[in-house]
């Protein structure tokens, strides 16, 4: 399962609580020491946890809204609910949670989504990452659930 891939999403709100994030700083320290690689999206919150976890030598690729390409924007109004309403720079925003998932090139997914959301809803930025998730098939753990959290830190011991 979790062994053996080798990229994955850490993401999630930017209200997560604090006992979470200290939980994807363990995981992104774990993860890096194993030789994952961290998709994220620098954004305060869970992203910076992963990515501190990660340290200055963990391998990471953080997306910024500025990296979105037309392609990215394009695939992302597609799992969007009000696209048509959304500005240029959170449209850009969304086509980097897009990149995050698929990477660069929209065609090379992840292996495995790791987030945390309130009450494990598929809301907001993560929210749009995890629709392109599941409809990618890609595996995902939402730290909101405890058992899911005792879980991935048996498997990372």
């Amino acid at each position: 399962m979790i062994q053996e891939s080798r990229v994955y999403a850490g993401i999630g709100s930017r209200e997560t609580p604090s006992a979470i994030l200290k939980i994807m700083h363990q995981i992104g320290e774990s993860l890096s020491s194993k030789g994952w690689t961290l998709r994220s999206g620098g954004a305060l919150g869970a992203d910076m946890a992963f990515e501190m976890g990660c340290g200055r030598y963990g391998a990471k690729e953080i997306f910024l809204a500025k990296d979105a390409t037309p392609e990215s924007m394009d695939l992302a109004g597609k799992f969007h609910p009000r696209w048509d309403y959304l500005a240029d720079y959170i449209r850009k925003l969304h086509g980097r949670n897009a990149m995050i998932v698929l990477g660069k090139d929209l065609k090379s997914p992840v292996d495995c989504v790791i987030c945390w959301t309130p009450r494990a809803q598929i809301v907001g930025g993560t929210g749009q990452s995890l629709r392109i998730a599941k409809e990618h098939k890609i595996k995902i753990y939402n730290l909101y659930h405890q058992e899911i959290v005792n879980d991935l830190l048996e498997k990372l011991k």
